[in-house]
């Protein structure tokens, strides 16, 4: 039995703890590796972050209401990303995500420490671009979203057991 197809709710919920647990392990990442000067490639560390694109239409694709199909469409794609997360993957019933985890390009800030084993010849060092800050924000985020997608699986859990009963 495929139970995404009769509880569409459990695969919804699935995939945002899915991804909200991506989410929080990257932003780990970036606060563990926040004063790292030097990465394997010689470069202070960058900030690393994801993101999920869906394709146009896909949140409703696979619904319709006495024939007639139902459509969502976003004026401008960017409010979308602006939400950074990612999963791979393609599963169906509006739920399939191209993730893409991308490296923030942005330079670090220059602090002058002439003794660092990394400074260059004026004495500069380029730190990591990660701002913990942001990583907090991103993490209390991430964190709520995973405590929502949470409830609503308990929800559908409860309605399921419920439909049991009757």
């Amino acid at each position: 039995m495929n139970i995404g197809k009769h509880l569409p709710g459990f695969k919804t919920s699935a995939k945002g703890l899915s991804l909200q647990r991506k989410k929080m392990n990257l932003i780990a990442e970036n606060i563990a590796n926040a004063e790292n000067t030097r990465t394997q490639t010689g470069e202070p560390y960058k900030r690393k972050f994801m993101v999920v694109s869906n394709s146009e239409n896909q949140l409703l694709s696979n619904h319709s209401t006495e024939g007639n199909t139902l459509t969502l469409r976003t004026s401008n794609i960017e409010h979308m990303r602006n939400n950074v997360t990612a999963l791979s993957g393609k599963q169906g019933h509006g739920l399939n995500s191209n993730v893409e985890v991308i490296e923030d390009k942005k330079a670090g800030e220059m602090i002058y420490m002439p003794n660092h084993p990394d400074s260059n010849e004026e004495g500069y060092v380029e730190m990591s671009n990660v701002n913990i800050v942001q990583e907090m924000v991103e993490m209390i985020s991430a964190t709520r979203s995973y405590e929502a997608n949470l409830t609503a699986l308990n929800a559908s859990k409860e309605m399921a057991k419920d439909s049991l009963e009757i």
